[in-house]
């Protein structure tokens, strides 16, 4: 039987973690909004989600990331095997996940797809871009689950949606929602840093099978917006 839930405090500001799930295989814990995923350059950006599990968990390997202004589930591996195995999953789309964020304006479609290619902009990095000819396909789906009539700035309206990265582009989910007139609240590089005192975007779901054991696993985590 698999271990139950370990549930654990964390904040950007401390070193405590907010563990949702551990066992021999994998861990899963949630991701503070303003925390790095993974180690930057320089002395003053080691401090990371990674990091915080290394140092009680010496085994524990990445296997994909969340933007630092983005919150919620990550999942990590315990040894090479399982990021071999975790790592594989993901690239094959075997890893179901599910976003929650808050957009500018009012979203009329109750639910659609965005197929857009996404490119890095090179003179403009750390910026992604829309571009039919170099970029690569990427697909988002939305499902639009309510409206807001004031948003967190004083906007006259903002739309919450569950948001389905079929595709995992850097910044994907970002660019395409820019992309369609709909940018989510409080997002510093393609929206307005204003309308939110923090990026409205938060992996809310995920759903795998054990990378050892083939079991079913689904986490779940409420935004905290």
């Amino acid at each position: 039987m698999l271990p139950r839930p370990l549930l654990l405090p964390m904040t950007a500001s401390s070193n405590a973690l907010d563990l949702v799930y551990r066992d021999e295989s994998l861990l899963v814990a949630n991701k503070p909004a303003g925390l790095l995923a993974v180690p930057g350059r320089g002395a003053d950006k080691q401090d990371c989600l990674s990091a915080r599990l290394q140092s009680k968990f010496p085994d524990a390997l990445v296997v994909h990331r969340l933007d630092m202004a983005t919150s919620g589930l990550m999942v990590f591996a315990r040894g090479a095997e399982m990021q071999r195995r975790l790592s594989m999953m993901f690239q094959e789309r075997e890893v179901e996940k599910r976003y929650v964020a808050v957009v500018a304006g009012k979203l009329e479609a109750e639910a659609g797809e965005v197929n857009l290619p996404i490119v890095a902009d090179w003179p403009n990095r750390p910026l992604q871009k829309i571009d039919a000819e170099s970029g690569k396909p990427s697909l988002t789906r939305y499902r639009r689950t309510g409206f807001d009539k004031l948003s967190p700035n004083g906007f006259p309206e903002s739309s919450r949606v569950e948001l389905e990265p079929v595709t995992g582009r850097t910044h994907q989910l970002r660019v395409h929602m820019a992309a369609i007139g709909h940018p989510i609240l409080g997002d510093t590089l393609y929206g307005d840093a204003a309308s939110a005192p923090r990026l409205l975007l938060h992996a809310a779901s995920l759903s795998l099978a054990h990378p050892a054991s083939g079991e079913p696993l689904n986490f779940a985590s409420s935004p905290p917006f």
